[in-house]
């Protein structure tokens, strides 16, 4: 069957286009000015080159049948499937299929992303059983391994920059290690990770992999990645590509979770919703995606802390960067929430002229408001709800007493934001929170909660006695670029 596109309908329809034998998908950037690429380049591309990102110029439209389809399946065939469409011929299935096994082979729980029941209707998915103990890994675990198969056939190598707030980083570093063709630079803010978020970037001891801390917030990392990006003539020398969200190949992946966990519930004959702590939008935009391509949704609750971006603008229709507070979630100090721009994109009808005008504002007054009918098509769909550090600390010792998990202050944001927006809603809808992150790694607001740390599992039992490696500069995109250069040549000499 030759898949073909959704173009009957409502003004407002995403394109689409129907599951089967997919042709090759072509990715478009959000800003309108850059090529459609072929997924292949989208992945060593990373960031577009006109400051777009890269998103699929048709859905892929999963049918009742093809949900169905799913049930009984391992996670890893579950990934495959989701994932086959938006590789659209440039990976061959059986080789998707192979990454994805050995991706999630290892893992530390045999269902990968297991369900549990917190109460009648709210239920925690934990996406923390991967190598670095974070939700990343379900993308980063497969990133890695598309970037080696890639770079293989084709014979290059690619400098790999991106920022993190905590776990991006050490998921990226966990799964680029050792790489041959890939030299991979981490920036993290100083001071603003938990001591186990930076152990497990600093580390980790191989010569293609560097943790640098940077003087700033994450806000001012992701801004150097995206400088660096922005320097074409830099760019181009460095072969440089991105391995945080703003590279479509680490939102594919989690699409998968998603509907892997409504399939588990019942879908697509029972309707679910999400609630996810959220930062970079990154999560919940995958959520987003599987609504997109057919999976039953009914809600998407946008969990954030005290750096509350996005629950402001859910509220007012209004996106307004504010200071960064330090919060027991670090992950989520966050205020320019990158991947928002995908779907500031769909509600801006995918006008990259108006999305690049909007983008270019926000930039110059560190805010933009949408009209009131576009907010409106958010809302129907999105709701916020934010918690404070007082909450988080209650939340995690109140499901501590009530059921006997301990989580960590991020899956407290997502269940605190279910929790909130639950009142008055069907019932009968089930409402999965998303665990992700062990609470090993943030001692802190865990011990607070419970009155002790959670244990970290065996096999890093002694990461806080390893040796640490790490480089502190400045907030300064010449000394970013001198050192990124520096490394790689010494790389180079070496190799």
């Amino acid at each position: 069957m030759i898949a073909r596109l959704h173009t009957a309908g409502t003004k407002h329809r995403l394109p689409r286009q129907r599951s089967g034998i997919y042709r090759s998908v072509q990715y478009v950037s959000t800003r309108g000015q850059a090529p459609a690429l072929a997924f292949d380049d989208v992945l060593l591309t990373g960031l577009a080159r006109d400051g777009g990102l890269y998103v699929p110029a048709v859905w892929p439209l999963f049918s009742k049948d093809d949900i169905r389809s799913l049930r009984g399946l391992s996670y890893a065939e579950v990934a495959t499937r989701v994932m086959a469409p938006f590789v659209g011929g440039t990976i061959p299935e059986n080789t998707l299929r192979k990454i994805a096994e050995d991706a999630y082979g290892g893992f530390g729980h045999t269902a990968v992303a297991p369900l549990k029941q917190l109460d009648g209707s709210l239920w925690m998915m934990e996406l923390f059983h991967g190598p670095t103990l974070a939700f990343k890994d379900y993308a980063m675990q497969i990133l890695g391994r598309l970037f080696d198969h890639v770079l293989a056939q084709r014979g290059d190598r690619v400098t790999i920059v991106g920022a993190t707030s905590g776990d991006t980083g050490s998921a990226a570093i966990e799964a680029c290690r050792d790489r041959d063709n890939i030299d991979c630079f981490i920036l993290f803010p100083h001071g603003r990770v938990s001591p186990v978020q930076r152990r497990q970037m600093t580390t980790v001891d191989a010569p293609n992999v560097h943790a640098i801390a940077v003087e700033g917030t994450f806000d001012d990392c992701q801004d150097l990645v995206k400088a660096a990006f922005g320097d074409t003539e830099f760019r181009d020398e460095m072969t440089l590509s991105a391995v945080n969200s703003i590279n479509w190949a680490r939102i594919m992946p989690q699409i998968a979770y998603y509907f892997w966990a409504a399939v588990a519930l019942g879908a697509p004959e029972r309707t679910v919703s999400f609630s996810v702590p959220s930062g970079n939008f990154g999560n919940v935009y995958s959520a987003y995606a599987a609504r997109n391509m057919g999976l039953p949704i009914e809600t998407l609750v946008v969990g954030t802390n005290s750096n509350d971006i996005l629950y402001r603008y859910l509220e007012s229709g209004t996106m307004e960067i504010t200071g960064v507070a330090p919060t027991l979630s670090p992950s989520m100090d966050i205020q320019v929430s990158s991947n928002f721009e995908r779907l500031l994109f769909d509600l801006l009808d995918r006008d990259g002229d108006a999305v690049l005008r909007t983008m270019n504002g926000f930039r110059q007054s560190g805010s933009y408001t949408v009209e009131p009918e576009r907010h409106a098509r958010a809302t129907a769909l999105f709701r916020g709800a934010r918690a404070d550090d007082d909450e988080i600390v209650a939340t995690i010792r109140a499901i501590a007493e009530q059921t006997g998990e301990v989580i960590d202050p991020h899956t407290a944001v997502g269940i605190a934001a279910a929790r909130r927006t639950q009142a008055g809603r069907d019932g009968s809808i089930p409402m999965v929170s998303l665990a992700c992150a062990h609470p090993a790694k943030f001692a802190e607001a865990v011990e607070r909660a419970v009155g002790t740390a959670a244990p970290l599992p065996e096999r890093m039992a002694d990461l806080m006695d390893r040796p640490e490696r790490q480089t502190v500069m400045p907030n300064d995109l010449s000394s970013l670029k001198a050192l990124v250069r520096d490394r790689a040549a010494r790389r180079g000499a070496a190799a």
